[in-house]
């Protein structure tokens, strides 16, 4: 029965995140990007202090591997054209400026830290090269021409 109890909770707090907190995000790149923020880099655990305090921090990190998982199969298998107008939502949400944030992607490929754990390793493949070939069309269809990094360019 406590299994039962558990795989409702877990749906109940997924739910509450997708209703609550990744409904108000803009597209689902940034849902995909704030998740992975929520995982701890040292340990791959899962925290949401909101969550946790309306259900537990077991159930909340549960729900949130849940939703990250999730989230990454549809960016994953988003067209490229479909890839680069959600990057480009990104960007304008993002209280950064662009160019920035594009320099980071392309020098340190932080959007690798968005696959989750045990993600399928052709899947990750495929995201990877999908958001490299999106970084490369960006600079031709945003505002402001920004220059392809070069394979040469060294990191900051």
């Amino acid at each position: 029965m406590k299994s039962v109890l558990t795989i409702v909770s877990v749906q109940e707090a997924y739910d509450d995140l997708l209703r609550r907190t990744l409904a108000r995000l803009p597209c689902e790149l940034a849902r995909l990007i704030y998740l992975a923020s929520l995982r701890d880099y040292n340990t791959a655990k899962y925290h949401h202090d909101g969550l946790s305090d309306r259900f537990s921090p077991e159930i909340a990190a549960q729900a949130l591997a849940l939703a990250h998982r999730d989230s990454f199969a549809k960016v994953a298998a988003l067209p490229l054209q479909d890839l680069v107008k959600q990057m480009m939502s990104y960007l304008q949400s993002s209280h950064e400026d662009y160019v920035d944030v594009l320099r980071a992607w392309w020098r340190l490929e932080p959007y690798r830290m968005a696959i989750p754990m045990n993600a399928n390793p052709n899947v990750a493949a495929l995201f990877i090269s999908n958001v490299k070939l999106a970084l490369a069309i960006l600079p031709r269809v945003l505002p402001t021409a920004l220059p392809c990094p070069s394979a040469a360019s060294p990191l900051p």
